[in-house]
């Protein structure tokens, strides 16, 4: 299931890449809640860490995560894991893997006038 937070960015990391090849890259996004605002680590894993290249703290930006969850030693932790951001103004960051968008629904000057009844 997917979830999206708007907010604007404090901080991003660098990439870590581990021995195994695994890669991850995190940033903070700061989402106003009432008195007191909210201060979201998100990450992203393998090729969804280019989706931070462009960008820069004091951006506004949407994110859209999953929710992952794990148990290791008796103790369960919780991961935001985003594979979507688009910065305000619309522009949406893209990456390998992601679906591209539906064409466009076509406008009347799409079709032609002569319709045979």
């Amino acid at each position: 299931m997917a979830y999206d937070l708007t907010g604007k960015i404090k901080l991003i990391q660098e990439a870590k890449t581990f021995d195994s090849g695994f890669t991850k890259r995190e940033m903070v996004v700061i989402v106003e809640d009432g008195k007191y605002p909210q201060e979201i680590n998100l990450e992203f894993v393998q090729e969804k860490v280019a989706l931070l290249d462009d960008l820069q703290p004091g951006q506004e930006v949407t994110v859209t995560f999953d929710i992952r969850g794990r148990e290791y030693n008796g103790r369960y932790f919780n991961n935001l894991q985003g594979w979507k951001i688009v910065a305000a103004g619309g522009q949406s960051a893209h990456s390998a893997g992601d679906q591209p968008e539906a064409p466009p629904f076509p406008s009347p000057e799409d079709f032609d006038d002569d319709i045979p009844f």
